[in-house]
């Protein structure tokens, strides 16, 4: 009895049942990222009305200098660069601190790890919600437990907002930090320890000499990676402070929504969307390189 022989696939039929198989995310793709940046891009160079959307003309580059020349829009550049300094720097320091200790802790490792991890998965607009009642002046616990001390901080007022915003973020995402510091510590190769400490270097210059460069290229990828998601802050803002006091806590996505969505500006509110875009495109050709010099 002759075994049949199974049918050869040929290099045209294997091509082919790959873009098959490949066509289904081709298309959810298209229809979730590239279908609305191409129609924001398009609404970027026209004014567009959405009273009366028949009457929409190209005016090119328009948009984009009425954006660029507008103070408002440097202001609440200004505010946002400000808030990612503030928050990234804080959580950096913070993170490679506490990943640290974590790293040398051997009772309950896992339980502290996920107690501390926790902040992480909270939405951002429960945080905000969460904060705005804990901070308040009237209902709030800190500024409660603060008086007893006959300490008056005024965390909404126009002198510490953008900073409370900040040390929100921090609250949240720290444990970020600390979860790519503590992957790259278990990584480390153990011999420069090792024989650092046969020299009798101390726990100072190892961390200095040793474990910062060792660290270097995790270290920019968190840094880079958080700096562009600060960047996008929003949701912290529209639960808090609206923008408020006066434009002092209004950020680059936040002043979007208000143009979208508040005045109906989509055509500027696009505009301003893809200076973001720019943004973060440059931010991520700066990560990929250095972590391509780092690895190399």
């Amino acid at each position: 009895m002759s075994k049949s022989s199974s049918p050869r696939l040929t290099n045209d039929s294997v091509s082919i049942y790959k873009w098959k198989l490949l066509f289904p995310l081709i298309l959810i793709l298209f229809v979730i990222l590239v279908f609305p940046l191409g129609y924001s891009l398009w609404l970027a160079f026209h004014d567009f009305s959405i009273i009366d959307p028949d009457s929409n003309r190209f005016v090119g580059i328009a948009q984009f200098q009425k954006v660029l020349t507008n103070p408002m829009y440097w202001t609440v550049m200004k505010n946002t660069f400000l808030f990612v300094l503030i928050a990234v720097s804080v959580e950096v320091i913070l993170g490679v601190l506490i990943a640290l200790a974590l790293s040398k802790q051997r009772i309950l490792k896992n339980f502290t790890r996920a107690i501390i991890l926790a902040p992480m998965f909270v939405t951002p607009i429960a945080v905000g919600l969460m904060f705005r009642f804990i901070l308040n002046n009237q209902l709030g616990f800190i500024p409660a437990f603060l008086a007893k001390f006959n300490i008056s901080i005024d965390f909404f007022g126009s002198n510490y907002t953008l900073l409370t915003l900040a040390l929100i973020d921090v609250w949240q995402w720290t444990p970020f930090i600390i979860l790519m510091i503590l992957a790259g510590l278990e990584s480390l190769p153990q011999d420069p320890f090792e024989a650092a400490y046969v020299e009798g270097a101390n726990k100072l210059t190892v961390f200095l000499k040793i474990t910062l460069p060792l660290l270097k290229p995790v270290l920019l990828v968190a840094i880079l990676i958080r700096s562009l998601d600060a960047l996008k802050v929003f949701e912290y803002v529209y639960a808090i402070t609206k923008g408020g006091p006066g434009t002092s806590t209004e950020t680059l996505q936040f002043y979007i929504h208000k143009l979208g969505f508040g005045y109906y500006r989509l055509s500027e509110a696009a505009a301003v969307s893809w200076t973001v875009v720019v943004i973060i495109m440059i931010g991520l050709i700066i990560m990929l390189k250095s972590s391509k010099k780092e690895s190399s």
